[in-house]
């Protein structure tokens, strides 16, 4: 590998933690004559970063060669072949490689697209509606033109069939209807700045090769895509291989110049993830993730490390930290009660669980967008925070004005302090221990639940076998469930468990999908991220509230504010992250020169990357 990974300087991070969201040269506001005529990119606030006439993407090298093969990995199984429908579990690589969409990301700013299928966007200064233009030249991999019809089919069809996460922006598509010979215009209901970022972020599907075929429940056909690979070879439910179509239409355009350079990828399946590792050790795969920062000082002595084969390499990150934890469904009646989620809480020994698993390297999760400038600010809220809260005070769990922090150990194993506070908490709740010391409530049913976990979880394992002890104190005799892949998504889909392992990575950029994480219809809709159940009218609001904003520091006060409601929530127990991505890869897998404002992140990796084999 030609020398060592290049990170961001402390200055640049401080910039994009800075809230000038919308791009290193972004204004404080929207641009002005937006809505002037049609453009080459369009931001979420300010202006693009890239000039009109870029070459090619900061952290993209155009002159990496193009070659070589690249295998990755993934836990668990595959039975379907469409990833934009709820049923079956799909396969990786399509949606990211296969299928394309009108524009693309680049992956230095929080939320800006480029042209990609489409040539030109164009918008109001409110975002009422955007139009889109297509490029002439573009191309499914079987030669057909990329045509308007082809978009509106796969807009409405994904709307009314595809997964949840399309589903519910299109309820707020007013009209969708071609304009010209290549260009459609689509008319919003509501106020929502992210809706034309988003409308310009669906995949475009052939309409002809899915004619005959019931798009809601079809999970076998190959689909036709105008991206940069075509689908090889499947191995149902063990592996898929994509190849790089050298006829790919958009290969000279500058958006994609040092992208999708690797001939091959392959993903293969395993039955968990400590056999991922195994495979990875023996050479069978090319590139291993570590969150274990003992792990990775420990453990990767093995022969292809020692020889050089396997080189380790840390790329900073400049995302939130997200939400990663044990998470508790209110829709069960025993963690309807905040009091009861804080006595949890504080049982679970943080301080003696990161020295034992991490030897206390990770800083713990202290937010839901913790380490970024969306982050609540600690204390009481103040301002356009405080403003924004003000009218559902009498709804807001404690703490969510008034401060709320997790509560630490001394680090030892007793942990008597929290154990105190959590039983005087459970007693206000109307818990209490019998003669035999099991919790009990006043019509003197056990407390009990269930922990449910994926097959090859090690981590969450480790964490929870940690804390099914300390909760014996309390007279808590929690079931811990392991269950296959398939069992696992089938349970999370439709919130079949008491308490579970829940990780969301939120980005620099939270909008739509906030609803399919915390939004109140996720309490009955099969197959959201909302697996703690909450239904908020407060973080509702909020989520309106940062996507209607027409300036940065509005939208910051309304993610902030969300932070607060979700954070005092106390819905989950929250673990570590890492500031920095640990990966270990195959020396002949190269890294591109400047890591990214997301770093190791889907769109980067492996996408950036380059493969080449030493002289």
């Amino acid at each position: 590998m030609p020398g060592p990974v290049i990170f961001r300087t402390i200055t640049l991070l401080s910039l994009a933690f800075a809230p000038v969201l919308g791009g290193g040269v972004a204004a404080a506001g929207p641009v002005e004559g937006i809505d002037s005529g049609p453009q080459p990119a369009l931001a979420m606030y300010g202006a693009p970063a890239l000039p009109p006439g870029f070459t090619h993407l900061p952290y993209a090298n155009p002159e990496a060669p193009k070659g070589g093969m690249i295998r990755l990995s993934e836990s668990g199984s595959f039975d379907s072949l469409n990833p934009w429908i709820l049923q079956g579990r799909p396969v990786q690589g399509v949606s990211g490689y296969v299928a394309e969409t009108l524009m693309s990301r680049s992956y230095d700013e929080p939320f800006t697209l480029y042209g990609l299928l489409a040539e030109s966007v164009a918008t109001d200064a409110d975002r009422n509606w955007v139009e889109f233009t297509l490029r002439p030249q573009a191309r499914f991999s079987d030669g057909a033109p990329v045509t308007v019809e082809d978009v509106i089919w796969s807009y409405e069809i994904l709307g009314t069939k595809g997964a949840p996460r399309y589903r519910n922006a299109w309820t707020k598509v007013k009209s969708i209807e071609q304009t010209g010979p290549h260009s459609l215009r689509i008319t919003f209901t509501e106020p929502n700045r992210e809706l034309a970022l988003l409308m310009g972020m669906r995949p475009v599907l052939e309409k002809a090769q899915w004619q005959g075929h019931d798009f809601e429940t079809e999970t076998q056909l190959i689909p036709v895509g105008s991206g940069p690979y075509v689908v090889d070879r499947v191995e149902m439910g063990r592996a898929i291989t994509l190849k790089r179509n050298p006829d790919w239409w958009a290969k000279d355009l500058p958006i994609t110049q040092g992208l999708h350079n690797v001939d091959v990828i392959r993903w293969d399946y395993f039955s968990d993830p400590g056999v991922i590792f195994e495979a990875f050790k023996a050479g069978e795969i090319d590139l291993y993730r570590e969150d274990n920062p003992v792990k990775w000082a420990q453990d990767y002595d093995f022969p292809l490390v020692s020889s050089g084969r396997v080189v380790k390499s840390e790329l900073a990150r400049g995302t939130p930290s997200g939400i990663k934890g044990l998470v508790m469904n209110t829709r069960r009646a025993q963690f309807t009660d905040w009091r009861v989620r804080e006595a949890l809480i504080e049982a679970f020994n943080f301080e003696f669980i990161n020295a034992t698993l991490t030897a206390g390297i990770e800083p713990r999760i202290s937010s839901y967008f913790g380490h970024s400038a969306l982050a609540m600010r600690p204390g009481a809220a103040e301002g356009a925070v405080a403003a924004l809260l003000e009218p559902f005070k009498a709804e807001l769990n404690p703490g969510t004005i008034e401060g709320y922090t997790f509560p630490t150990s001394d680090g030892s194993l007793s942990n008597r302090r929290n154990m105190r506070a959590a039983l005087k908490l459970l007693s206000e709740a109307g818990w209490h221990a019998d003669d035999h010391g099991v919790l009990r409530n006043g019509e003197g049913t056990a407390f009990r639940f269930e922990i449910v976990l994926q097959q090859g979880m090690s981590e969450a394992q480790s964490v929870v076998d940690i804390y099914v002890e300390a909760l014996r104190q309390l007279g808590i005799f929690p079931t811990v469930t392991v269950v296959d892949d398939a069992q696992y998504q089938a349970r999370k889909t439709t919130y079949d468990f008491d308490m579970t392992w829940f990780w969301v990575a939120t980005s620099l950029s939270p909008g739509n999908e906030q609803y399919l994480y915390w939004g109140s219809q996720g309490v009955n809709e099969p197959g959201s991220r909302n697996l703690m159940g909450m239904a908020s009218p407060a973080a509702d609001a909020m989520i309106a509230k940062l996507l209607e904003a027409q300036e940065v520091d509005e939208f910051t006060a309304a993610v902030q504010s969300l932070d607060r409601i979700l954070t005092a929530g106390r819905y989950v127990i929250p673990v570590w992250f890492s500031p920095v991505a640990r990966v270990a890869h195959s020396r002949n897998l190269h890294i591109p020169p400047e890591i990214p404002l997301y770093g190791d992140w889907p769109g980067v990796t492996p996408d950036a990357w380059w493969y080449e084999a030493e002289k």
